[in-house]
């Protein structure tokens, strides 16, 4: 009965990544949780194992997404590849670190990283008129913070990224479609790192490839790409600030939700 829950999950969160740009994972991760609770899996391992297959699903969300936006014109490349070389460094340490924490700490971290998307969709703040996007040492400090901070929580990094184009005067859809070309090398790293620190543990399920949980990666990969490019069709059509906040709202109920039943 699993899989209808991962095909649910998977288009959801392909219509919130076209929409949005971002890659799902906040929305991914709890409802795995849930699943994988469901289908009696190591309890240590549950939330490693969540966050893993949710950062290999946003490499074929994003790219599903990043495709609709680039063919919309959407996509600023000259970023991308600013951004991408500590998109990487960035992924790779914070998977890393993240395989070493105990579940009580990385439920926390995770619900706070995921309370910071919501605020941050929240806020409307105004850039100066004259500020713009810095150099590549500027774009590679970005993409290694921006990457670090979404291993914790497998995120594509847009509840950050976004904010950081906004605020460089990059227009939003530009920032969307960005944002979504971004999340594919965020992703990688991220789901790399995973698989590589979860090789080697013991006690895993079977179709597993270190913390990525296979089955799962399918069913939601095949929904969310399938769905993506509905979600970039109502994003040129809908105020994006109305999107954001109910997005928002989401996010809170989310991470509240994980918290409360780390209690």
């Amino acid at each position: 009965m699993e899989w209808p829950g991962y095909v649910a999950i998977g288009a959801g969160v392909g219509f919130v990544a076209g929409l949005l740009g971002i890659g799902g994972g906040a929305i991914i991760v709890p409802l795995l949780v849930m699943l994988f609770e469901a289908q009696g899996f190591p309890h240590a391992h549950v939330l490693h194992l969540a966050v893993g297959t949710g950062m290999a699903t946003i490499v074929f969300t994003s790219l599903s997404s990043m495709r609709a936006h680039a063919l919309r014109g959407a996509v600023r490349w000259d970023v991308v590849k600013g951004m991408t070389p500590g998109i990487l460094a960035g992924g790779l340490a914070g998977s890393a670190i993240a395989s070493h924490l105990s579940r009580f700490l990385f439920t926390v971290l995770f619900a706070v990283t995921v309370y910071a998307a919501a605020v941050n969709m929240l806020i409307d703040r105004k850039p100066s008129a004259t500020r713009t996007l810095p150099g590549l040492a500027g774009l590679f400090t970005a993409g290694a913070v921006i990457s670090g901070v979404s291993a914790f929580a497998a995120v594509g990094g847009a509840f950050m990224s976004v904010p950081f184009m906004v605020w460089c005067n990059v227009p939003m859809l530009n920032a969307i479609g960005t944002a979504a070309a971004i999340g594919v090398p965020i992703a990688a790293a991220g789901a790399a790192g995973y698989v590589v620190t979860g090789w080697r543990e013991a006690g895993l399920p079977a179709w597993s490839a270190g913390y990525v949980y296979l089955p799962a990666l399918a069913g939601i990969t095949v929904a969310s790409m399938a769905v993506a490019p509905l979600g970039v069709a109502v994003a040129h059509r809908t105020p994006v600030r109305l999107l954001r906040k109910i997005f928002a709202g989401l996010f809170f109920l989310l991470a509240t939700r994980m918290l409360v039943g780390l209690w």
